[in-house]
């Protein structure tokens, strides 16, 4: 199927199997059925927090892209473990790729057991070099066995995607000799298009004077299955995204996080992302999520969500005085919540609006 799809002959929505309800939205608000472009390969749906879900119509053409930046990047073509669900862009990719460089990928559940991991990395005989495309929880749930560390030691890169991967997750994943690559992009791009804060080949990224960020080139999708207005598309070949971010001197793309996720609070502007990074260099931080609640004074205040290593505690003002060591007191949570876990969606991001509702006004 995905060679038809490659070569113009057939085109797809890819949906979940075991989720009939998303399933029915899914097809409904993308017209599953219907008349569709004679050059979209493929129609993903986007993972937005909120409203109708939106399919990015991807070509033969951006998707092939994609896949042969990619292997560019990594040192060539090889064989991919496949962890991720096929309905989401980062699994079809797997899928591309492997089709592109004439290997079978090796599926795993998303949800894996540790011993499914090593044994599914020791079936990755053949096709050279060897790669994986995760998220951070997966990584992090793999980093907790010794055995699914070493597995994924063995593999010449493991990709990381669908957002910001905690650096006490990083540090513990080059410790045990893991090759991260942390990977941004989304559906609307056919998937990751910067590693590691690099473009791939011919992948372009502008910022403006508000920090919005623009991604551009072969891979940006042919618009939206339904389309939305403000057109983010509406510069040809251009994606306007709804992240801020920063290029350095070097030409290195920061994501500081999303618009929507952005507080506002006593004037100033504060990016969770920015905070969580603070807050997870403390020793007895495992895991965090940081948000703003309505507030009457300041508009918004910093709450904070703390997943606490085992073992150990903190309080909000260690927390508060650990922030501001490198960043303003208004950034500086003025709430903490020390939580088991922290809610996800999809395929494992940070669920920041359940937070808000749980925790909120």
């Amino acid at each position: 199927m995905i060679a038809d799809i490659l070569d113009g002959g057939a085109s797809v929505l890819p949906v979940p199997s075991d989720n009939p309800d998303q399933t029915l939205a899914l097809t409904t608000a993308l017209r599953a059925g219907e008349e569709i472009p004679d050059d979209v390969g493929a129609v993903l749906s986007t993972s937005g927090t909120t409203g109708t879900p939106k399919g990015a119509q991807l070509t033969p053409t951006a998707l092939t892209a994609s896949a042969e930046a990619t292997h560019e990047r990594l040192g060539g073509p090889g064989r991919w473990l496949l962890a991720l669900p096929a309905y989401h862009v980062a699994g079809f990719q797997v899928l591309v790729r492997s089709v592109v460089a004439g290997t079978t990928p090796v599926a795993v559940a998303a949800s894996f057991d540790p011993a499914d991991l090593e044994s599914a990395v020791k079936g990755m005989v053949g096709g050279g070099r060897r790669y994986a495309s995760l998220v951070a929880a997966q990584l992090d749930k793999a980093l907790k066995d010794p055995r699914a560390a070493a597995a994924l030691a063995q593999l010449d890169a493991v990709l990381i995607g669908g957002g910001p991967m905690p650096t006490g997750v990083a540090e513990k994943a080059s410790a045990a000799g893991i090759s991260v690559i942390r990977t941004y992009g989304m559906s609307e791009t056919a998937g990751g298009c910067v590693y590691d804060g690099a473009p791939l080949r011919g992948v372009g990224v502008a910022v403006d004077d508000d920090g919005r960020i623009s991604l551009g080139g072969p891979t940006v999708a042919a618009g939206y299955r339904n389309p939305v207005t403000p057109d983010p598309f509406r510069d040809p070949g251009w994606f306007r995204t709804d992240d801020i971010g920063v290029v350095n001197d070097a030409g290195v793309l920061q994501v500081l996080g999303r618009v929507d996720d952005a507080i506002s609070t006593g004037g100033l502007t504060v990016m969770p992302t920015v905070v969580e990074a603070a807050l997870a260099a403390h020793p007895a931080v495992a895991d965090c999520a940081v948000f703003g609640v309505a507030d009457e004074r300041l508009g918004q205040r910093v709450v904070a969500a703390v997943v606490v290593t085992p073992g150990a505690s903190v309080t909000l003002a260690q927390l508060r005085s650990h922030v501001t060591e490198t960043l303003p007191s208004t950034a500086a949570p003025r709430e903490v919540h020390i939580l088991g876990e922290l809610p996800r969606r999809g395929i494992g991001k940070v669920d920041r609006r359940a937070l808000i509702r749980r925790f909120g006004p």
